[in-house]
């Protein structure tokens, strides 16, 4: 086995954990990551050396933008308890944390999506994000921002309970 080989093994579940954030489904995440790792193993010389996990995201992403186009983006339904292994156990105290955070994490925008979990989730910096998206710098920290925003208001807004005397 090559060092490329062992690189793309070593980058799989990175790779399915950002598909699932894009599709937001496991089937379709398999299927973005079997064509993410067909593709890279196809133009393997293509690749400069440089950043293999940044090159493997941006094929990742670009397909994923491919099948957003051709599917017309139609609204899917997703089933959460299916990615429970994503989530560690020590991180549910409350027991609806996730189901709320899926819940905001589901009123975002796709692209705003997309840069949350590759800052947040996956760790990279917002030049490797910008570069990934095609995108600028800038755009990457105002999405991130505005995701950021969403959420804590989204989550906050879900702690308020309404009580009310019947009159």
């Amino acid at each position: 086995m090559s060092g490329f080989d062992r690189e793309v093994l070593a980058m799989l579940p990175r790779l399915k954990r950002y598909a699932r954030s894009l599709t937001r489904d496991t089937s379709d995440a398999d299927d973005l990551v079997q064509d993410c790792v067909e593709k890279a193993f196809a133009r393997q010389a293509t690749w400069r050396g440089d950043n293999l996990q940044s090159w493997m995201m941006t094929i990742l992403t670009n397909l994923n933008r491919n099948r957003l186009r051709s599917r017309g983006r139609q609204p899917a339904f997703v089933a959460y308890d299916e990615a429970e292994d994503l989530a560690g156990s020590d991180a549910e105290r409350d027991p609806l944390q996730r189901d709320r955070l899926a819940a905001a994490l589901e009123r975002l925008d796709p692209d705003q999506r997309a840069v949350l979990m590759l800052v947040v989730i996956e760790g990279y910096r917002y030049a490797e994000v910008a570069e990934m998206l095609d995108i600028p710098p800038g755009t990457v920290m105002s999405r991130l921002s505005r995701a950021r925003r969403l959420l804590a208001a989204t989550l906050q807004a879900g702690n308020v309970v309404e009580l009310r005397r019947k009159t």
